[in-house]
């Protein structure tokens, strides 16, 4: 049987349904499985696959989201009615990122965990993964302080989404199709 292309379904049904109910109806046979979408052309290199957004777009998002942080923390020392975002961002920052990244590392595959499971596993490994960076920190000069704990989170993020980037990159190349 020939394979057919996301396009060719939805105009086949389209034809007798209309749109609406074509893209519903395939959305659905999408969740339940009934048909599986499949990339034609998987990137062929670690660079082409962190330059497509339909692979990389929650590393790229992670990254920003990171220096942003850093830099609202920063300014808001010269600025200080930028003092609400600084605490939004950082309670993002210190009780979900480190453990969303850590999951995104540990389980490539994003069938391997429910969105709530997912979640639930970023705050509760946020909050083992934040204490460790701070008991690493007091046994150096640095300390426990504002900027050494800024500074030691966003080296650990930034590690940790490549380092899982680069395992969902090896999971599409070998599992997926790719070369």
């Amino acid at each position: 049987m020939k394979e057919k292309t996301l396009e060719e379904l939805w105009k086949e049904a389209s034809r007798k349904k209309g749109r609406l109910k074509a893209s519903l109806d395939l959305y659905w046979e999408w969740v339940n499985k009934e048909i599986e979408l499949v990339d034609t052309n998987p990137p062929r290199s670690f660079a082409e696959f962190l330059l497509r957004p339909d692979y990389s777009l929650w590393y790229w998002v992670s990254t920003a989201f990171i220096v942003a942080t850093v830099a609202i923390v920063t300014v808001t020392e010269a600025i200080p009615i930028l003092l609400p975002l600084r605490y939004l961002l950082g309670t993002a920052y210190v009780l979900f990122f480190p453990g969303f990244l850590l999951v995104e590392a540990l389980y490539p595959k994003e069938e391997e965990l429910s969105p709530l499971e997912r979640l639930a596993l970023s705050i509760g490994l946020s909050l083992a993964i934040v204490p460790l960076i701070g008991l690493v920190l007091n046994y150096t000069p640095f300390g426990i302080r504002l900027w050494p704990v800024l500074y030691s989170l966003a080296v650990y993020m930034l590690a940790i989404s490549f380092i899982a980037s680069w395992r969902k990159y090896l999971y599409v190349r070998l599992y997926r199709g790719g070369s």
